[in-house]
């Protein structure tokens, strides 16, 4: 490996240790069905997003809501020492890419045969603190 190749892999990892995201995939649902729960969080705050993701009827929410645990979990073990009700976390930035999609058929009339397509999706959510510099004090 270059030395250019190496400092550019580093200095990505260095930025990874800032950011602390979770992401779902092929989650068995339409990309569709899924942006419409996940517009209802997009800029929250962690503790307002969960009840509303806990208190919403569609199927999209409950793996949404394990997907930001998964993420509160993963910036608990990067900040040992901070409580999360001091850290003032948010959904940065959360985005809804297409998955796999499953290609089957369905019996028509006259002989036909109809595609269905069953989709799924992938889920990247990044969180954020809102106030840094009580990050830096403690590291």
């Amino acid at each position: 490996m270059g030395a250019r190749k190496r400092n550019s892999a580093e200095a990505r990892k260095e930025a990874a240790k800032e950011r602390y995201q979770a992401i779902l995939r092929n989650c068995p649902s339409s990309p569709r069905k899924m942006r419409l729960v996940t517009d209802l969080i997009s800029g929250k705050e962690v503790n307002k997003a969960l009840d509303i993701l806990k208190y919403s009827s569609q199927e999209a929410s409950r793996s949404l809501e394990k997907l930001l645990l998964s993420a509160i979990a993963n910036w608990q073990s990067k900040n040992e020492g901070v409580r999360l009700e001091e850290s003032n976390l948010y959904v940065k930035t959360i985005h809804v890419d297409g998955g796999r999609t499953m290609k089957r058929l369905q019996t028509a009339p006259q002989g036909r045969a109809y595609r269905l397509r069953k989709r799924s999706n992938h889920v990247t959510l990044v969180l954020d603190s809102k106030n840094k510099e009580v990050e830096n004090t403690t590291k």
